[in-house]
């Protein structure tokens, strides 16, 4: 069986006026082996195809280094893509999945959630990102019916740091809904029904907040911790989308994230990804649906507005409305 080269050279050297004798000589071939082919005796073998040329060929080099750089963390399609097109990819999201694939486990999401109503409801909880003496942890606040969210790391998980988060919250979202969703933390409940079914013992400090700012504390049942899906799902993104490429990059460069770094990152990553992608679940980019939240919205305290954090302040200077790009 003769390869496809080999054919090729047959008949270029056959047109050329070459005798079967000189085509052996030239090509190593047999005589029966020549005679055949030229009679149309013998078969062609083919070769495997080259593969095409794509878009993402010359990216194909960063995107490996990204996904050895996370390890053990994934970095969604989704940030790569975001990173590759700075760098001047022009092609889709399905060749760059495509390629990634064979490299990433399947996790299954178990959270399951429910909808609540414009301005109702806002899901507060702190996540951990480092253990051990130098901790990181984030307070993630998500409104229920737009999902909009915010994020402010810290290295503890006291009461005046439920407390700044919940401040720097509002101040984003510019305005405070009806209810605040907690967790079955000491910081917020110090006993569950004290004082009859569902009449708890409230943080004393919590409890002035929740005054002040004019909003009902609520809590998850024991064992219902689901019951804060959506938070619970935006932690999930917020380490897989942010944390973990900010990780792989200050690695790379022999750095180490902070709370600092880490909070002078996230403002830009809410405002430009996080808040402004279509979410899974609605359909709609959270900061489009936000104006509905914020409807139902009561206003800031007085002196709350007067004396408001310095990110207030970072936000209006970068024309964000309400903390968030609109």
């Amino acid at each position: 069986m003769l390869t496809q080269e080999q054919a090729v050279e047959i008949k270029v050297l056959e047109r050329q006026g070459r005798s079967i004798r000189q085509i052996m000589r030239e090509t190593g071939l047999s005589r029966n082996t020549v005679r055949k082919y030229l009679r149309g005796a013998v078969k062609v073998q083919y070769g495997p195809r080259e593969a095409r040329p794509c878009k993402l060929d010359p990216f194909k080099p960063y995107v490996l280094d990204r996904i050895e750089q996370a390890r053990p963390d994934w970095i969604p399609a989704t940030v790569l893509l975001r990173e590759i097109q700075a760098a001047g990819y022009t092609g889709g999201i399905s060749q760059l999945k495509a390629y990634i694939r064979p490299f990433k486990a399947v996790r299954a999401d178990p959270v399951v959630r429910f909808e609540t109503e414009p301005g109702l409801q806002m899901q507060a909880d702190f996540t951990t990102i480092r253990r051990g003496r130098d901790r990181l942890l984030a307070f993630v606040a998500t409104l229920g019916y737009s999902r909009a969210t915010f994020v402010r790391f810290t290295d503890s998980e006291r009461f005046e740091d439920w407390r700044d988060g919940l401040i720097a919250a509002f101040e984003y979202f510019g305005g405070v809904p009806r209810q605040v969703l907690f967790d079955n933390t000491k910081t917020v409940i110090l006993k569950r029904d004290a004082y009859g079914p569902e009449l708890h013992r409230w943080h004393a400090g919590m409890l002035e907040v929740a005054h002040e700012y004019g909003f009902q504390l609520r809590v998850c049942k024991p064992y219902r911790a689901r019951t804060k899906g959506k938070v619970e799902r935006f932690n999930g993104y917020l380490k897989r989308s942010f944390l973990v490429p900010l990780n792989a990059t200050l690695r790379a460069a022999g750095l180490k994230l902070d709370v600092q770094t880490a909070n002078r990152e996230v403002l830009r990553w809410l405002n430009e990804v996080a808040n402004t992608r279509t979410h899974a679940t609605t359909g709609v980019q959270p900061c489009a649906r936000l104006s509905e939240d914020q409807a139902h919205f009561s206003a800031l305290p007085i002196r709350a507005t007067q004396d408001a954090p310095a990110i207030s302040h970072a936000m209006n200077r970068a024309g964000i409305a309400g903390g968030i790009l609109v």
